[in-house]
């Protein structure tokens, strides 16, 4: 019963008592779902017949013809065993034995689970495969061991030897049955959800070989070597498993705060919730260690064969060939299945996190952050701005890159392929600041909170790419595999091998020490990358400021001395990791020389050959495994910081009021109105604030932030069906009032009987003051997810005024509206905004100041055709308008808010005029705007910000390069490396090649020095001269390396500062038409992730690909050196490898290109919703975002998966062509060559390394492929249409200009230089008029009439033709800085930047606090304020990114400060107070009219005729064309002009008339 041939009968015995257990379960499931009982007869035909033959249905329900041949195949040698079992006790008379009926028996039970796993039922099938499956390689290996094992000695037989031929036949047929159907069978597709089937990803159908090596992505190989580029449609379907609906469903669970209240540390709930792939990685890696000994021993015997020369050996060589083969193809398959495991679960992590902060995202309270030194517990009101601002794809993009660490800050060997530890164990990111982000963020979100969402989805979520990896390492391989090595060495080199331990462990914390240093410098150098960073986000979001004030070259200046900032750190960090790199050479050598001069000197042992080559890859594996444990352990601390944050994010981060519930107010105040107040729109008797922590107070640093409270004192009830209307100065909190009905806002109850009530039942449409548009269609922005009605659309685009406009794109309303809307002009947008909310089937509709980007005509006609039309009746309206006299009148309730946030009044018009003074006056400037729209006939013609391609398309796709980078891309990196880059490269190669002779000659040494003990006796051998040599190769070859590199690390930061300054000066020096058509986030990338990448990706792999190169050439030689014969499989191994690498290559480029394009929409996606997030909430959207969401994260998983599929098959293949060219050398050298066990053992490890330096060849030829895709972006945008660029004769004289007097003849101007190849329409048209310096001029006209485009075509912007003389030169004749530089322009949408308000005024520091504080009271900032006022905006006031969180009217006034302190002789005010109340407009043009110097010319582009009625001329435009010019006294006199038609039909005919006088007289 021992017998070692009865173990598959008690595996059989075992199966089948598993499975009458399993059906046993199965039964009693069954009869508990139908309510029956076991011994009830079940319904078997429940499903109506099939009308087929019965093996159509087992082949269909097996699933496919392939699957039913391999298992009918299996099935029939099965079969067969059991006639050649029977065949063989009759051959030996033993038919009758206990043995053979146990035997045959056991063959019985394997058939029968044979015949079950094909005809069965669909529950039994699968089990009974995988039994008789797993039965029959038991036998197999079972057999091997019996009769395979002694034909590899010397003194054993086969231990069933006398059966014959009957033994080998039975052989093949478990081979056939038990090993090759298994692996060769194709997996029947199970879905995951039935109810949901998806069509299936190749790795689930595809059968165990094709998984294992990866077979089943050669399709997509074979296509990417037919093409010439590969595109997403052609990738193989993404796994349902992977799809993010079933990985939410698996894992929110346990990870959504709202679902899961549980506070355990995040790593153990990914564990919990990925628990089977951690527990795939053990095994693999359990697998790996083992195998990774089968080299080292079969070394080891195969040259104690060679040293005895046969003798006294009992084991074959053949034997460890074998084991050196199958062991390394273990090893391999091991390490590639961990790292595919590895891999899947990572993108996973990423896909459920992203998706978890995007949903969490949804909830909480978005407030305006400032700057880091402000108290994270304040926070600012943005008063009358509708949206918090959002960070779109740049800022993500931005984020996500400035927080990486520098990738040659690592201190790993790149020969410990196995896991990829040593290549792929990068440096992870440190985090900015980390001993602040150590500690979690006060409740309510850090400094700038979107900014840090970005952040956790970009750096905090690239930081656990390697966490599975690195834990698995640390807690599991490397002990296993230490304690493994110790006992090998310990078996061959006795105690000196605790010597060499001793050795490593001294040594090893000068690695660690200079690691710390390497820490502190990448601190260092992250917050100069921060800074930098930071000035790229900034100027490109105000890029357009940035070249309209002519502000390049001193920006570009910033940048360039930011980046020689950040490349000093580089520098530093860069030597100190060459110092690594040199203890990471020295340190082996010592641990070697002290184990074997232990071995030879004390314990006088020979040092043989076997001893040596056996016993250096097991030492390099020690070192690896601790060097490589040591470096991950502060990888793992920074993926716990970012588990931390991500902790903090979900946990502390302060939600809207609805996901708060149990910190709502229990004893009075319910957020909920009474009984008798249900279904009401209103508030009583509550505070609001933007933060559960709004209180003010003054930072260290001076800084101040700006606390913002509303109250409802009493009880304000909007009235149901009606027109409400929102009235009040500007930063009173209009905006807020909305907010607070939205529960947007944090809600205070005052008393018991406290509510708040916004009934969502009937819907909830918005309309923001800021418009927020999807980069969408204009069709879709409207819908936005509603039915489609043709009617009721149409209905919509006419009241809300969008008919014209649409006929003016090429392709209507699917004209696509851009980033941000940068299509359309702000009047558009606002209506698009409003049409939404019309077009919505919402019974309450809260409009915020749509009104404030139209002019009067398009206004009266919101009015008259929206407001009034039938659209709207019946439902509920709040609007916020400074319009009074607009509005006023369809109003049925009005709400007059206080500068303090206080309701001053409520009820009717009339009744808030009576008690606000202040309001009457207002009305009464507004009354004499209302009647221009009654003599505006004919269609508007609204003014189109950008020309529109054919098609509708703006955003044009980002280029795709086909096949690999080009020379032009690479030779702006290698070319830029140093002044002479001939000698640089020669030198730089000819000091790698002499490190890597040195390298291979001490190899080499060590086995010649073992050979001496095979003809000299031990004493005879001097140990000390062979010592003392071999340390003088390592010297000659760490003096080699040092100097190499030191060389290279001062090339390759020449190249990287010369790119980035290049990239800067053509970004900003391209046109606006450019920058109109590319979306921020590729900008930012260029300037950020893909310089990140020169500075350490190419860097890092041109070297790495200089070294493969050469290390390759030396290996081939040395082995051909010693087998001459070889060089024909050395050649057929390079180009097998080669041909392997290029066909991987044309696939992974195409791969990596579709990744990195599928990255930027699901961050894009991300930062438009949390840009537009309380539209969003406010429209209930969020379900459809989040399928979205769903949407384009697959999409990238699936890229994803694509990506690491092609890795895993390039890794298995060419693993598997090295170990064949190391088998074959083996072969070789063992049964043909005769040399020296010394020399056969340097041979095989020079072919060893050969075969992982191939692999590495291609994986660093291809990584640098792909990083130099970097440089190709880079050189791109180097290509750019540009503007003209400064030439000495375009200087103009010191003194211009010294009048502001402005000459205009026959200008016309177009939008791009398309429309001027193909003569297109002209924006304006042969204008000329002249202007005196000092004077103000005022431009009128309608909606479209190109007022914008006549500043625009002022300051050279946009393509021009004709003559214009600012201060008597030619503006064409000028250099472009120096006239932006004169002239200063203010556009309707002010653009401000992060930093105090001083920063903002004077960004180049020119102009003291007095000159500041001037410009404040000229602009009326003062006017809005008191001083005793605790939010009053100061010069140290902080300003948010966009100035988010200050109204748009206080930007406006901030914008105009600007301005006033350039003291341009030039000023353009384009619509520049638009969104400012009338009060404060005409105080702002008082202060305009008194503060600016006499010779300073002022043109004002405005639909307010007060603001330019006192102007000493008046410019009326109409089409592009002029139609009146002249002084207002003039064209009043003018019957039929328009000017005078305007004024005639005002309500206040004679103000305007009396104004218009006094200009003429005086």
């Amino acid at each position: 019963w021992l017998d070692t041939s009865l173990v598959p009968t008690y595996c059989a015995g075992f199966s089948a008592v598993f499975l009458l257990f399993l059906a046993g379960r199965d039964a009693r499931q069954k009869s508990n779902a139908n309510g029956t009982s076991p011994g009830v007869a079940l319904d078997f035909n429940r499903h109506p017949p099939v009308q087929s033959s019965f093996l159509r249905r087992t082949v269909s329900s097996l699933g496919g013809r392939r699957i039913f041949l391999f298992r009918l195949m299996q099935l029939l040698s099965i079969f067969a065993l059991f006639a050649l079992s029977i065949l063989g006790s009759y051959q030996a008379n033993e038919l009758f034995s206990v043995a053979s009926i146990v035997h045959s028996a056991t063959y019985m039970y394997f058939a029968v689970l044979g015949t079950v796993s094909l005809f069965g039922t669909s529950r039994v099938v699968g089990r009974a495969s995988v039994h008789v499956s797993l039965l029959l390689a038991l036998s197999w290996c079972i057999y091997i061991y019996r009769d395979v094992w002694p034909l590899a000695t010397v003194d054993l037989s086969p231990a069933d030897a006398y059966s014959g031929y009957t033994l080998w036949a039975m052989l093949a047929l478990l081979t056939l049955g038990g090993v090759v159907v298994p692996l060769l069978v194709p997996r029947k597709y199970a879905p995951i959800n039935p109810a949901d089937s998806m069509a299936p990803g190749p790795d689930q159908t595809a059968c165990l070989f094709s998984l294992l090596t990866y077979w089943y992505m050669s399709p997509l190989i074979k296509l990417a070597w037919r093409l010439p580029r590969l595109t997403y449609a052609m990738f193989p379907p993404l796994a349902d498993y992977d799809h993010l609906k079933n990985l939410v469903g698996r894992a929110f669970p346990h990870l959504d705060p709202l679902q899961s209240k549980s506070r355990r540390h995040l790593a153990l709930v990914i564990i919990r919730v990925f628990w089977f792939e951690y527990l795939s990685l053990a095994a693999m890696s359990i697998a790996a260690v083992i195998a990774s000994f089968a080299a080292p021993i079969s070394i080891k015997g195969l040259l104690s064969y060679f040293e005895a020369g046969g003798a006294h050996s009992h084991i074959r060589p053949w034997f460890w060939i074998v084991l050196f083969f199958f062991g390394r193809v273990v090893k391999d398959i091991s390490d590639q299945w961990f790292m595919y495991q590895h891999t899947r679960v990572t993108i996973r992590i990423q896909a459920v996190i992203t998706e978890l902060v995007f949903e969490h995202a949804l909830r909480i309270r978005m407030k305006a952050e400032t700057s880091d030194v402000v108290d994270d517990a304040e926070s600012a009101s943005p008063d009358d701005e509708s949206e918090t601002t959002g960070l779109g794809e740049g800022s993500t993009t931005a984020g996500g890159s400035a927080t990486t660490q520098d990738d040659d800050a690592q201190s790993v060997s790149v020969d410990n392929k196995g896991k990829a530890k040593a290549a792929s164990a990068r440096a992870t990111p440190v985090a900015k600041e980390p001993e602040a982000r150590s500690v979690p963020d006060k409740k309510g979100g850090g400094p700038n909170l979107i900014g840090r969402i970005n952040n956790l989805v970009t750096t905090d979520l690239r930081n656990l790419d390697q966490a599975s990896m690195y834990a698995t390492a640390v807690a599991l391989e490397v002990p296993l595999q230490v304690a493994l090595c110790m006992v090998f060495l310990y078996q061959i080199l006795g105690y000196s091998a605790l010597v060499g331990l001793a050795t490593m462990l001294v040594t090893l914390p000068l690695p660690g020490y200079i690691a710390k240093l390497i820490q502190g410098v990448q601190h260092e150098k992250m917050k100069r990358t921060d800074s930098r960073v930071q000035v790229v986000t900034e100027m490109v979001s105000v890029v357009r400021m940035i070249k309209l004030f002519g502000w390049e070259s001193r920006i570009a200046a910033q940048l360039d001395q930011r980046r020689r900032e950040e490349l000093i750190a580089v520098r530093k960090s860069k030597m100190l990791s060459l110092t690594v790199n040199l203890c990471h050479y020295i340190l082996p050598v010592l641990i070697m020389l002290s184990t074997f001069s232990t071995y030879t000197l004390i314990m006088k042992e020979q040092l043989t050959a076997s001893r040596v080559f056996s016993a250096m890859p097991v030492l390099e594996i020690l070192r690896d495994d601790l060097q490589v444990a040591f470096n991950m352990l502060p990888q793992l601390v920074q993926t716990n910081v970012s588990l931390q944050r991500l902790a903090d994010f979900l946990w502390n981060t302060e939600l809207i009021d609805e996901f708060e519930k149990e910190d709502a107010p229990t004893s009075w105040g319910q957020r909920a109105p009474p009984a008798n107040r249900v279904g009401v729109v209103g508030i009583r008797n509550a505070t609001f604030t933007w933060s559960k922590e709004a209180t003010a107070s003054q930072t260290p640093g001076g800084t101040r932030k700006r606390t913002f409270a509303l109250r409802v004192d009493e009880e304000l009830t909007f009235q149901r069906g009606k027109v409400n209307l929102i009235i009040g100065p500007t930063g009173a909190g209009k905006t807020s009032l909305l907010m607070a009905l939205l529960s947007e806002m944090h809600y205070i109850p005052s008393g018991p009987d406290s509510y708040v009530s916004l009934p969502r039942e009937a819907g909830i449409a918005y309309a923001a003051q800021e418009s927020w548009v999807q980069n969408d269609t204009i069709r879709n922005n409207i819908l936005f997810g509603a039915p489609y009605d043709e009617a009721r659309y149409q209905k919509v685009l006419s009241q809300c005024a969008l008919q014209p406009d649409l006929s003016l794109f090429d392709a209507g309303d699917d004209t696509e509206v851009g980033e941000k809307g940068i299509t359309l002009s702000g009047g558009q947008k606002a209506r698009i905004t409003l049409a939404r909310a019309v077009y919505s089937q919402a019974e309450i509709l809260l409009l915020d100041d749509v009104l404030a980007a139209l002019d009067v005509h398009t206004s009266k006609w919101i009015v008259e055709k929206c407001l009034k039309g039938d659209l709207l009746g019946g439902r509920t309206v709040i609007l916020v308008s400074h319009n009074i006299a607009l509005v006023g009148p369809v109003a049925d309730f009005v709400v007059d808010v206080g500068s303090d946030g206080r309701i001053l009044s409520q009820g009717t018009l009339a009744s808030a005029l009576e008690r606000d003074s202040e309001l009457i006056k207002e009305l009464n400037e507004e009354l004499e705007e209302i009647e221009k729209a009654e003599l505006e006939v004919g269609e508007e013609k609204p003014e189109v910000a950008v020309t529109q391609p054919p098609g509708g398309k703006l955003v044009v796709e980002e280029e795709t390069e086909v096949g690999h980078v080009g020379w032009t891309a690479l030779k702006l990196y290698i070319g830029n490396m140093s002044k002479t880059p001939l000698i640089f490269w020669f030198l730089y190669v000819s000091g790698h090649a002499s490190q890597q002779f040195f390298g291979n000659i001490q190899i080499w040494y060590l086995g010649y020095w073992a050979s001496q003990y095979e003809n000299h006796a031990p004493q005879d051998v001097p140990v000390g001269h062979y010592l003392t040599v071999y340390t003088l190769f390592v010297m000659a070859g760490l003096v080699s390396i040092a100097l190499c590199v030191t060389y290279y690390v001062f090339g390759s930061l020449r190249a990287a500062r010369i790119v980035h300054e290049k990239l800067i000066v053509s970004v900003l020096g391209t046109t606006l038409r450019w920058l109109d058509k590319t979306p921020a986030a590729r900008i930012i990338a260029r300037c950020t992730e893909d310089i990140h990448t020169i500075d350490n990706q190419i860097a890092r792999s041109t070297d790495m690909l200089v070294q493969i190169v050469l290390i390759l050439l030396v290996k081939v030689f040395a082995i051909v050196f010693f087998s001459p014969a070889f060089i024909g499989p050395a050649i057929l191994v390079g180009i097998a490898g080669l041909l392997i690498g290029y066909v991987f290559m044309r696939a992974q480029l195409s791969v990596k290109r579709e990744m990195s394009k599928a990255k930027a929409p699901v961050l894009s996606h991300f930062g438009a919703a949390i840009g537009g997030i309380v539209s969003v909430r406010a429209y209930g959207a969020q379900q459809a975002l989040k399928t979205e969401a769903h949407r384009r994260i697959d999409k990238y998983s699936q890229v994803s998966v694509t990506h690491e599929g092609l890795n895993r098959w390039l890794s298995i293949y060419i693993d598997f062509v090295g170990t064949l060219f190391a088998t074959s050398l083996a072969i070789y050298l063992t049964y043909v060559a005769k040399l020296s066990a010394a020399d056969t053992g340097f041979s095989l490890n020079m072919a060893v390394v050969f075969g992982s330096t191939l692999f590495f060849f291609i994986r660093y030829f291809n990584d640098y492929q792909i990083a130099a895709t970097s440089l190709e972006r880079i050189q791109q945008y180097l290509l750019i249409e540009q503007e003209p660029k400064p030439t000495p004769a375009g200087a103009p004289p010191a003194y211009w200009p010294a009048s502001g007097r402005l000459e205009v003849e026959k200008l016309s101007a177009r939008y791009s230089q398309a429309s001027l190849q193909r003569d297109g329409p002209q924006v304006l048209h042969d204008i000329s008029f002249e202007v005196a310096s000092g004077e103000r001029i005022g431009v009128v006209g309608r909606t479209g009439s190109g007022k914008s485009s006549l500043t625009l075509a002022l300051l050279r912007c946009i393509l021009t033709e004709g003559n214009v003389r600012y201060d008597g030169l030619p503006t064409d004749k000028l250099n472009l800085d120096a006239l932006r530089s004169n002239i200063t322009i203010i556009p309707q949408v002010p653009e401000l930047m992060t930093g105090t308000l001083r920063q903002n005024l004077d960004p180049f520091s020119e102009h003291d606090d007095a000159v500041l504080n001037d410009a404040l009271r000229s602009a009326g900032l003062f006017n809005l304020q008191g001083e005793e006022d605790q939010s009053r905006i100061t010069l140290d006031t902080e300003i948010a990114g966009g100035g988010s969180n200050l109204s748009v009217g206080q930007r406006q006034i901030l914008a105009l400060a600007r301005a006033i302190v350039r003291r341009s002789k030039l000023l353009i005010l384009d619509e520049a107070t638009s969104a400012i109340d009338y009060a404060t407009d005409a105080i702002i043009q008082t202060s305009l009219r008194t503060e600016l110097g006499k010779d300073v010319t002022l043109l004002t582009v405005a639909h307010r005729l007060q603001t330019i009625m006192d102007a000493d001329k008046i410019l009326v435009l109409d089409s592009g064309r002029i139609v009146e010019f002249g002084k207002p006294s003039q064209l009043l006199k003018d019957e039929n002009g328009f000017l005078r038609a305007l004024v005639d039909e005002s309500g206040d005919r004679e103000k305007l008339y009396e104004i218009a006088r006094g200009v003429s007289s005086s």
